[in-house]
């Protein structure tokens, strides 16, 4: 278990991390779900700082360069962002993109969010702890969230870091066992007096919490059945998408996860077609229910404002942290070296700036990591130019 001294520095929309290009915010966006309105409202908070966003592997939403942490507050509480103060780091809720599946994502997300915001004590719970609700398709319960919902036939099944233990819920009683779990982690976690920032940091921690939900809810626990275990790729879903109903869903990329002011304005533009934007921990934006007639155009604007839009482009599946100058710790400026180097079908590699490697998506890849004596592959030395290290990286694919 590893050995935590103090409780986990997440940002938040509340608390500000003091980069060195000035405030950085993070959004939570639980479900990834954002209306219209809610996107036009990020795109002018974002005024507040350097104008652009920053998609996290959380699928929620980064502000840097800010002056003012209290005025972007106090706009995304306007816009019905920030329904808590005291919870609006504990907000870490994943959903499926899709809304096709066996479980009603947006639904059980939604509810999800509003149960955990009504416990006072769920305030206490680390930044880092990360719920999954997933419809069916097995895409977001790869990324092993301390506690995840996925359907299992006619039941849907709570998740323990990635595992199934064994608890069955109805659908309507999903979000409620979610939050049960999330209590119970941290009645287990003050039992063993540990500063434990993820369920699995606890010593048998899932067997344990399954005993405390399955007495919770007084049932016995059934038969576990093996659960979908592969990662999505960071590139994957990107353009258009044919819906049941003749309707397209159009998904793109942000280059390195980052959108630029004027990238923002087309996102903004484009959600507001769709009525909605979808967030993804892939680092893409999905916008769903497009008349097919409108789809390509949408894509074509998409791509001439630089986000990506084919799995076959040199930015695609190519991640990196924010490097220098914009984070003091980075012993290089990854993203530019990551955007110089990158070539069609390079992929997926990670770019990390420091030892931390933040950013790092989960998953099957290759990291190029910053040190003091260049770039390193694979724990091996690569050279100091950007080439070489890619070279390497190549390689090790």
């Amino acid at each position: 278990m590893p050995e935590r001294a103090e409780p986990d520095a997440c940002p938040g929309a509340l608390r500000v991390h003091e980069a060195a290009d000035g405030g950085l915010a993070r959004v939570r966006v639980p479900g990834g779900r954002l209306t219209a309105h809610q996107v036009r409202a990020l795109a002018d908070a974002a005024q507040l700082g350097d104008g652009g966003w920053e998609l996290t592997s959380r699928a929620n939403l980064q502000v840097r360069g800010l002056a003012s942490g209290a005025e972007f507050a106090g706009r995304l509480a306007g816009a019905g962002l920030l329904p808590s103060a005291t919870h609006e780091r504990v907000r870490n809720v994943i959903a499926s993109p899709g809304s096709d599946g066996a479980l009603d994502v947006h639904a059980v997300s939604r509810e999800l969010d509003e149960r955990l915001c009504a416990v006072p004590g769920l305030a206490e719970l680390p930044g880092r702890f990360l719920f999954t609700v997933d419809d069916g398709c097995g895409d977001v319960t790869g990324l092993r969230g301390d506690v995840g919902l996925l359907p299992v036939g006619d039941s849907v099944a709570v998740l323990l870091s990635g595992v199934d233990k064994g608890i069955r819920v109805t659908a309507d009683a999903a979000a409620q066992a979610a939050v049960l779990a999330a209590e119970a982690f941290l009645a287990e976690r003050a039992q063993q007096r540990a500063a434990s920032w993820r369920l699995a940091e606890l010593t048998d921690g899932a067997s344990r919490i399954t005993q405390r939900v399955l007495a919770a809810l007084g049932i016995s626990a059934a038969e576990p059945v093996a659960v979908p275990e592969e990662v999505v790729p960071t590139h994957a879903h990107l353009g258009l998408r044919q819906l049941g109903d003749g309707r397209v869903s159009v998904a793109a990329g942000a280059p390195l996860g980052r959108l630029s002011p004027a990238q923002v304005a087309c996102v903004s533009a484009a959600a507001e077609v769709a009525g909605q934007l979808r967030l993804t921990p892939w680092r893409n934006l999905v916008l769903p229910g497009i008349p097919r007639g409108e789809a390509a155009t949408l894509l074509s604007e998409l791509d001439s404002a630089g986000l990506v839009v084919d799995e076959s482009a040199p930015l695609a599946g190519i991640t990196a942290c924010t490097g220098s100058p914009g984070c003091a710790k980075s012993l290089a400026d990854v993203r530019t070296d990551a955007a110089r180097t990158a070539r069609p079908g390079e992929l997926p590699v990670h770019w990390a700036g420091c030892s931390r490697r933040c950013g790092r998506p989960a998953g099957r890849g290759v990291e190029v990591l910053a040190t003091e004596a260049g770039y390193e592959v694979g724990g091996k030395p690569a050279g100091s130019e950007p080439t070489a290290a890619l070279e390497a990286a190549r390689r090790a694919l």
